[in-house]
């Protein structure tokens, strides 16, 4: 005998407005036995009043009423073991009539599956009736509508967060993005504020307060009244194509971004913030071609790796002009870097007013350790071989003395083209102090395309095959080399002493 079930709807209504339904909506709302929608303990619901001129008198109509609206309850699974078993429950309810063979339709605001309840019925009952999803618009579209501001253009990303999330969590995904929309505020409103001012983008952060509904409230986030915000509401950062032009700023601002060793993958949330932020970027021509086209209208100033001075009073001459100005550096800009040539510069009197900030990156001793192993795992010090701002006696002094001290060395410009001794001149001052199997690293291009990292001994290592590219990690006597299975050499450093 077969058994013939009813059908399951999701019904998406739209941010509130009833002319915002869709024909499919109303179409799936005629079809259906049951109505059903969710309620706080109230039992008024948003989702009827929307679809009230649809329901007629021989519906059945089932309210899913919540047995809590806040994050307390006695119930010894807590806060969510309590909506566990109330979904459970109310799709027991469903269940019992979509076995009776009727067609239920539920009812959700926005989109059925976008932050909304009937989403957790779905995954209890999809599985076993036939089931048809109505998509409905989101609070995010009729945000974006209500402002008459585009969301995104062009390769923007669009990031949609929640507003309980922790506040650091906020403001790492707020800086890194083009555009935003925190849902659910009410009573995370100070955090998601803080999280705004804390990642530079509360002078764009617009506010919207129960779009295409009674009451709606639209403003600029910062002018907004804590206490006032109730849950149905967002907070969104429009797209930055076309906005505010920097002329109009009376004081711009100069950021020294450490990029990493590689480029975008290894970019921090708070670096790519500001180079999304910038009007202006200023760097190496190199380092410049590893930040991908972040948006339209954006200027890019490349030099030569050897005017850092000339680039950074540049770049704080572009931000006394109101422009924000991204300088960016490869690595950790505070580790032979551009951080130190432009603070030089900036404290000069007629920088003193220009704000500068400085955000860390991966430096490439970090990145190479762990392509490695762990072979900075205890005391270590890094040294640039590079002679062209110091002497080479007094590099090899700091060799002897790191040396003598036993102190894994990271070795920074090893070589270039026109700097070709240094690397046998430091082997050879090394092998005075350490053993002659001493374990070696040499990463070159770590994270890049042509990323290689060998582990070889002191006495092996051999200066031709080093360049400018590549980074040396010399060991101490307690580092230790072991071949893996897989034939992989890996380093590391113990951290327990002798």
């Amino acid at each position: 005998m077969t058994v013939v079930t009813g059908k399951l709807y999701g019904v998406g209504l739209g941010p509130g407005d009833p002319n915002l339904m869709t024909v499919a909506a109303v179409k799936a709302i005629a079809a259906a036995d049951v109505i059903a929608y969710h309620s706080a303990r109230h039992g008024r619901s948003i989702a009827r009043s929307i679809a009230a001129e649809h329901i007629r008198e021989d519906h059945i109509e089932e309210r899913l009423m919540y047995p809590l609206t806040v994050e307390t309850t006695d119930h010894p699974g807590g806060y969510r073991g309590a909506l566990d078993d109330f979904y459970e429950e109310a799709a027991a309810r469903l269940a019992a009539h979509l076995d009776a063979g009727r067609t239920v339709a539920v009812l959700a605001e926005g989109d059925p599956l976008f932050y909304g309840s009937y989403q957790h019925m779905h995954k209890r009952l999809a599985h076993r009736y036939e089931t048809t999803v109505i998509p409905g618009v989101t609070s995010v579209s009729a945000a974006a509508a209500r402002l008459g501001e585009p969301l995104c253009e062009a390769e923007e990303v669009l990031t949609i967060i929640p507003g309980t999330l922790p506040e650091d969590e906020l403001t790492a995904r707020l800086a890194g993005t083009d555009s935003a929309v925190v849902m659910k505020l009410g009573r995370t409103f100070p955090a998601v504020r803080r999280a705004l001012e804390r990642a530079g983008r509360l002078e764009d952060a617009r506010y919207v307060e129960r779009a295409f509904m009674a009451g709606e409230r639209i403003s600029e986030l910062a002018e907004v009244d804590p206490e006032s915000v109730p849950y149905f509401s967002v907070a969104v950062l429009p797209s930055r194509i076309d906005a505010v032009a920097p002329e109009s700023r009376e004081r711009g601002e100069v950021v020294v971004v450490g990029t990493g060793p590689a480029g975008a993958p290894w970019l921090t949330p708070e670096s790519r913030g500001a180079l999304v932020n910038a009007d202006d970027l200023v760097g190496y021509t190199t380092y410049l071609d590893r930040v991908p086209a972040l948006r339209p209208g954006q200027r890019r100033h490349g030099s030569d790796n050897k005017v850092e001075s000339e680039r950074a009073e540049f770049a704080l001459d572009l931000a006394r002009r109101g422009r924000r100005v991204a300088v960016v550096s490869g690595g950790d800009p505070g580790v032979f870097a551009m951080a130190t040539a432009v603070l030089e510069v900036a404290s000069e009197p007629q920088y003193a007013d220009v704000p500068v900030r400085v955000l860390p990156g991966v430096t490439a001793a970090n990145a190479a350790a762990a392509a490695a192993g762990a072979p900075l795992g205890h005391d270590y010090a890094t040294i640039s071989l590079s002679d062209r701002l110091k002497p080479w006696d007094v590099i090899a002094g700091r060799l002897r003395a790191a040396a003598e001290a036993d102190l894994v060395l990271a070795l920074y410009n090893p070589g270039s083209k026109s700097r070709t001794h240094q690397v046998a001149a430091a082997r050879d001052l090394l092998l005075e102090l350490r053993s002659p199997e001493t374990p070696v690293v040499v990463a070159r291009d770590v994270g890049g395309p042509e990323q290689s990292v060998r582990v070889v001994t002191l006495k092996t290592l051999e200066p031709s095959e080093v360049d400018m590219r590549t980074l040396l990690l010399i060991g101490s006597s307690q580092t230790r080399a072991v071949e893996r299975a897989d034939g992989r050499t890996i380093t590391w450093t113990p951290r327990r002493y002798g």
